[in-house]
């Protein structure tokens, strides 16, 4: 029964991957690097959603663990929502996956951003589900006025 939950909710991660990203929203992304940077020295982990084709929230989940070399998201506990990647900081700076993220790039979606120390606007970078740099444009949010 647990095998064919677990399949089923990568089923559903997959098949929400599948659309079409326009960027990430600026707020969203100044959330995840102050995350991060209160985090340190340990790593933060998240799952990416969108609305409108816009990364816009970032969704922690319970039982995640996280210490100086990793973060686990315990994908089980995720509700019924769809995701279109994950988030995770990495640290000691150097933005690049590891083997095992690449093995939870492809449970989680197709963008993956990791950030990095400093956590600011230049320290990050977004991935496919191969590991391979996708562009991921920051789209200014909109204001009521």
């Amino acid at each position: 029964m647990i095998f064919a939950l677990n399949t089923y909710i990568h089923l559903v991660i997959h098949l929400c991957s599948m659309k079409k990203i326009k960027g990430i929203s600026r707020d969203t992304l100044r959330f995840i690097l102050e995350v991060s940077r209160s985090s340190y020295p340990n790593e933060f982990a998240g799952l990416l959603q969108a609305e409108d084709g816009i990364i816009t929230e970032v969704l922690i989940l319970p039982g995640t663990e996280a210490g100086e070399s990793s973060a686990l998201l315990r994908l089980y506990m995720m509700p019924n929502l769809s995701t279109v990647g994950s988030v995770h900081s990495h640290p000691g700076g150097i933005i690049k996956p590891s083997n095992a993220d690449l093995q939870m790039f492809g449970k989680t979606g197709n963008y993956h951003i990791i950030v990095g120390y400093p956590y600011d606007l230049q320290s990050w970078t977004c991935f496919n589900a191969e590991g391979e740099e996708r562009e991921l444009q920051i789209i200014d949010d909109q204001t009521d006025e």
